[in-house]
């Protein structure tokens, strides 16, 4: 039973002394293997690797994307206009060996030395831009100039940037009052303009409709006379029918209408001779 004993603790010894000479790289960390303190390399590949025990020790970092928030930074426009930025930055460590080197593998010193970076950036990119241009749609453009050039200087610290974004961005109580300001002008401005094109649209308008009114009056007018003109000659052509059928007759009765239309109406003065012709109708007995 004693001998059993001590070969189990044996191979527990051989198989912890053994363990001492292998490490395990997991996909999600990067790995460091130093000799007395300097790198002797940093490209492992997920899996088990071998190490000698009294002269190399070994150095993890994370390979998952990690956060960077900073609330309420001051920048300056272009205009010397003050604005409160919000921004966050996504990053992760690209390569160990040049990480370990920058900042001793200490997270917080990367991350310190990666904002300060990313507000070099933006300061430089809203330093060329005005209020509107940093508020509106070249946002977009301007974090795209920034985060490339941000890339670029983040690889001397052996990390790379995967994205700044503005979360919010506040202006200082004078900056509000200037960019209302130009807001309330800019909308009077197009309000002022719709209305002069509304007023040119309204005179347009009306001009037609009275082009058009002009027309069709003018060719009701003309229609009316013509119709007016073949009536008349209809009309002549009857009476002169009718006096070609019986003279007297047509005399007659043109007089009679006459009459109708002149006598008893009030307040109408009619001077006639008596002896004239207008009356030789009402002159005459029996009927004739």
């Amino acid at each position: 039973m004693n001998k059993l004993g001590n070969i189990i603790v044996i191979l527990v010894v051989v198989v912890l002394f053994a363990s001492s000479f292998i490490f395990i790289v997991d996909e999600r960390e990067l790995v460091i293997k130093r000799r007395f303190g300097e790198i002797v390399k940093s490209d492992y590949e997920p899996g088990l690797h071998f190490k000698l025990l009294i002269w190399n020790d070994i150095l993890k970092f994370p390979r998952q994307i990690l956060t960077i928030s900073n609330p309420q930074e001051l920048f300056l426009t272009l205009e010397k206009k003050n604005l409160f930025v919000d921004f966050f930055i996504k990053w992760q460590v690209e390569d160990a060996a040049v990480y370990y080197n920058a900042t001793g593998g200490a997270e917080f010193i990367a991350a310190q030395r990666l904002l300060e970076i990313v507000k070099d950036g933006i300061r430089a990119e809203f330093a060329k831009r005005t209020v509107p241009e940093v508020v509106t749609a070249e946002r977009r453009e301007l974090m795209d100039d920034m985060l490339n050039a941000v890339r670029m200087n983040a690889k001397e610290l052996g990390v790379s940037v995967i994205d700044v974004r503005v979360k919010r961005i506040e202006f200082s109580d004078t900056v509000s009052e200037s960019v209302f300001d130009r807001m309330r002008q800019e909308r009077a401005r197009t309000a002022a303009g719709l209305r002069a094109e509304g007023a040119e649209n309204a005179e347009l308008i009306r001009a037609n409709a009275d082009r058009e009114r002009t027309v069709i009056l003018a060719e009701a007018y003309r229609d009316a006379e013509i119709l007016r003109g073949e009536g008349d000659a209809l009309s002549a052509q009857i009476y002169a029918q009718a006096y070609e059928k019986d003279p007297d007759f047509y005399s007659f009765t043109r007089s009679i209408e006459a009459y109708r239309r002149s006598l008893g109406t009030s307040n109408d003065l009619l001077v006639l001779d008596s002896e004239g012709d207008f009356f030789r109708y009402l002159k005459k007995s029996g009927g004739k």
